[in-house]
């Protein structure tokens, strides 16, 4: 029986396909759930189609696909996130974690029976191959996407090393379907970058969060710190198009600029194990037996002044850190709007091969804010490039855009922690992008055709001069 059993689930705090986090899970039977009614008649219905698939379909059809199948549609249907794992989807989940996996280097998710692409990965095929946040893959070689799982459409997309799949695109703006042919390849993200941008500013750049985000990112503080010889000026945190990716590791991204035991995001959902309180401790971003990642950083990144750069397609983990800094005045936010994923999927193993990815709690800012399907607003508003006159082609999805997903409690109900209660979430302030280049080629880690980022750091800039004001003495 579930409610006997223990089990070892996986917490995930990313976007489309995500990756994980282990953690301790008890599978309890929810006492209501007990004591209400099994529903009879619906379980009749059940039974009745299934003997009618056995007896007429036009092909004998195994007991065991008929159950799988079942399954699937049961979980599936409960929100976008939720999900069926069967073998090859577990092993596939798991491998993720370790940011070396092969394929084309893309974050989807299913939308109306079509692949929907929630942002290509930084320096991989599909990023080198122009495929934009929003497109619907409709078709993979010569295989329509409709009617296939998002695990099928996905295991189609992979394969060997160096073989070509062709993929046929459907674009907001464009007349008819594009035909793009990528060359699959090891996707290796290095989920870290950072580059002295000018004397006195760094730059931090987050691809995705793994399992080395928390490590790497302290070793590219003290880099930056080392070189610069000074104390440095500012920081630009870049989270744009970061699917999101390890929970602890998000943890750890906002500790590094954090005070000690400051909150960094909770958790709500039905069962105990469900609401979770994380903070900027060790214990909740390291869980190995050696030296604090953050003894080599230089204190003085607790206070130099922050800018985290995000955009639609910042998801899950990326929010978090940025609703963290936000929420504390940490940072100021810069971009447009993020993506809005802010539920928690668990995994909670079947068997030794197969598991269910089932929705169980919803994140919660410091401040008490639900990032659920309404993402975090930035403090100034920088839209994204306009290339060569024309807007971006790309169809910007967000959360809110899924089909079946949760909605937002606040919609229903407020929940603001005391602690920091009408902090946070302010109105933004607005700019706009003029005569940008285009960047779906492989670009500089700081390009000067960037407009967000030179945006960002103009802000920077502006928040030293007003620091170095506010330390002046007052003139006679």
């Amino acid at each position: 029986m579930a409610s006997k059993l223990q089990k070892i689930g996986l917490l995930v705090a990313g976007a489309g396909l995500g990756v994980v986090i282990s953690v301790s899970y008890n599978v309890l039977a929810e006492k209501e759930g007990a004591a209400a009614p099994l529903p009879v008649d619906e379980l009749r219905a059940f039974s009745t189609v299934f003997g009618l698939i056995k007896q007429t379909y036009v092909e004998p059809v195994d007991d065991k696909k008929l159950i799988n199948e079942a399954i699937k549609g049961m979980v599936s249907g409960l929100d976008p996130h939720s999900s069926y794992l069967d073998a090859d989807a577990f092993k596939e989940l798991q491998t993720n974690t370790q940011g070396e996996f092969g394929g084309l280097g893309i974050e989807v998710n299913m939308e109306d029976g079509l692949v929907k692409v929630i942002s290509p990965i930084e320096d991989t095929p599909a990023y080198r191959a122009g495929i934009k946040s929003g497109d619907f893959i409709v078709k993979i070689d010569d295989s329509q996407v409709q009617g296939l799982t998002l695990n099928e459409a996905v295991a189609k997309m992979r394969g060997k090393i160096g073989t070509n799949v062709i993929l046929t695109v459907f674009r907001k703006g464009e007349n008819k379907p594009l035909i793009i042919t990528l060359k699959r390849a090891v996707i290796k993200v290095q989920s870290v970058k950072s580059k002295l941008a000018e004397p006195g500013y760094g730059y931090i750049r987050i691809t995705q969060f793994q399992e080395r985000t928390t490590e790497d990112l302290a070793k590219a503080i003290e880099t930056l710190y080392r070189e610069n010889k000074t104390p440095l000026r500012g920081i630009v945190l870049d989270l744009r198009n970061d699917p999101g990716g390890l929970l602890n590791s998000a943890v750890g991204v906002s500790a590094a600029f954090l005070p000690k035991d400051a909150l960094v995001v909770y958790t709500e959902g039905r069962t105990p194990d469900a609401k979770i309180r994380l903070t900027a401790a060790r214990e909740h971003y390291q869980r190995d037996s050696k030296e604090d990642y953050f003894k080599i950083t230089p204190k003085e990144v607790k206070t130099v002044p922050m800018v985290v750069l995000v955009n639609g397609g910042s998801a899950s983990a990326s929010e978090i850190v940025a609703g963290a800094l936000q929420d504390h005045k940490r940072a100021l936010v810069v971009g447009t709007q993020t993506f809005g994923k802010g539920s928690v999927q668990t995994i909670l193993p079947i068997d030794s091969k197969t598991a269910v990815k089932l929705t169980t709690a919803r994140y919660f800012t410091p401040g008490g804010r639900s990032i659920q399907a309404k993402g975090i607003t930035p403090d100034v508003e920088v839209e994204e490039a306009i290339l060569n006159g024309k807007e971006d082609n790309g169809l910007r999805v967000r959360e809110a855009d899924l089909g079946r997903h949760l909605d937002n409690p606040e919609d229903k109900a407020k929940k603001i922690e005391p602690e920091l209660k009408g902090k946070g979430e302010t109105s933004p302030t607005k700019q706009n992008a003029s005569g940008a280049a285009d960047e779906t080629a492989p670009r500089e880690l700081v390009s000067k055709s960037d407009y967000q980022l030179r945006q960002a750091f103009s802000i920077l800039k502006v928040q030293q001069l007003l620091l170095n004001r506010a330390s002046q003495p007052a003139s006679k």
